[in-house]
């Protein structure tokens, strides 16, 4: 399988509060990548004191052997076309990477329901 990691799982992961069920499900893919929209939304969530991660997205992304994906103009133009389910912007870009690039996102989030979306949850 290959795995995207939405923010708050990549949090949950790197704070070591993921249930085993998802730990396994992680560990056994193919692929685990994490998207700069995660770096983004983490540093945004930081600066108006809603996380406090003290290691970088890039530092925990290298330390798991996880992969970096990028966001691309094409990510940015199939939004779109996403229908508005949900308003969460860094959840909408996550979903539109993850459907271009044949990912399964990995999330508790059931805002993520209404869209054609692999999920794999947590």
């Amino acid at each position: 399988m290959r795995l995207l990691l939405d923010t708050n799982t990549l949090v949950r992961w790197h704070l070591k509060k993921l249930r085993p069920a998802a730990v396994r499900t992680v560990e056994r893919a193919e692929l685990v990548v994490v998207s700069a929209i995660s770096a983004w939304e983490i540093a945004i969530k930081g600066a108006i004191g809603k996380l406090n991660l003290k290691d970088t997205v890039e530092d925990i992304v290298a330390r798991n052997r996880f992969l970096p994906l990028p966001v691309t103009i094409r990510h940015g133009d199939l939004l779109r076309d996403l229908p508005r389910h949900h308003s969460d912007p860094f959840d909408r870009l996550l979903i539109v990477q993850a459907l271009d690039e044949g990912l399964t996102i990995v999330t508790a989030d059931r805002a993520f329901e209404p869209y054609r979306v692999p999920v794999a949850w947590v």
